[in-house]
């Protein structure tokens, strides 16, 4: 399963012909085939290095929006009501992308604009509301050393992604999904001023915020989303897939990034609001 991005993507699953032992099934599709012919072949195949680019590239573009909206909220907390509007904008969009084959490089622009906006607002919000100057830098960080630690273990091959673990993975989702409309619902309708509802409540007996808990776990399962948007790439790669679909790669890491920043600030606000 991996990114949502990536979920029912086809072309992204390993081809078993790439296999050390293919099946006589594997073996006889590939002697059915067509044989090379102009517009059989594609000419610009997808590669690393082009998937590498386009997600550098809307990196910069998120985290230069982000640090654009950080300073002027930070100094016309008014307009923090617009910034948000962007993480509405954001889901949208990225919903759109998410079910588009190939999503255009527009598209997957606006989205981390729109992201990097909204990421912006809430780093404001959380450094301010729950007094945690330096939230934002301290999530940056963790991502991108969890993001490289994450890669080494792929490249290395100490972690792929089999069977097992998209199974543990799609269990976990939809686990914490719930957990989120439950909170969502929580934070609605119970009169409870806490700032992160159900995540700041402490369990019983251990004096441990249940948010530390979860958050940990989402971690956890967006570690593994990374591990699976490697092996979607790889796979990819591999197949020899038009080059148009490196944006839609690079947009899946994105969106496991922004994921895992978020968890990060949130996890860093809880365990700072118990000093």
């Amino acid at each position: 399963m991996a990114s949502p991005v990536f979920s029912n993507a086809q072309e992204f699953k390993a081809d078993p012909l790439l296999a050390d032992q293919p099946s006589a099934a594997d073996l006889e599709r590939q002697y059915q085939a067509p044989s090379a012919a102009p517009g059989y072949v594609v000419t610009e195949r997808m590669s690393y290095q082009g998937v590498i680019n386009k997600t550098a590239g809307l990196g910069i573009v998120t985290l230069g929006l982000g640090a654009a909206t950080y300073v002027y909220v930070a100094q016309q907390p008014s307009a923090l009501l617009f910034a948000f509007g962007a993480g509405i904008l954001a889901m949208i969009v990225g919903l759109v992308a998410a079910f588009k084959r190939t999503p255009g490089p527009a598209l997957v622009a606006t989205y981390a604009a729109a992201e990097g906006v909204f990421l912006g607002a809430i780093t404001v919000a959380i450094e301010t509301w729950a007094d945690v100057p330096g939230a934002g830098v301290q999530a940056l960080l963790a991502t991108g050393l969890t993001f490289m630690i994450c890669l080494w273990l792929y490249r290395s091959g100490k972690v792929r992604y089999t069977a097992k673990l998209n199974k543990i993975f799609m269990i976990g989702a939809i686990s914490y999904l719930a957990f989120s409309l439950v909170n969502l619902g929580y934070m609605i309708f119970s009169d409870s001023n806490q700032m992160f509802g159900l995540y700041s409540v402490e369990i019983a007996g251990i004096g441990v915020p249940l948010g530390a808990i979860i958050g940990l776990v989402a971690i956890l399962l967006a570690c593994i989303s990374l591990i699976g948007d490697f092996d979607f790439i790889d796979n990819g790669v591999k197949r020899g897939l038009d080059k148009k679909i490196e944006w839609k790669a690079a947009f899946g890491l994105i969106v496991t990034l922004v994921w895992l920043y978020t968890e990060f600030l949130r996890l860093i606000a809880i365990f700072s609001g118990r000093d």
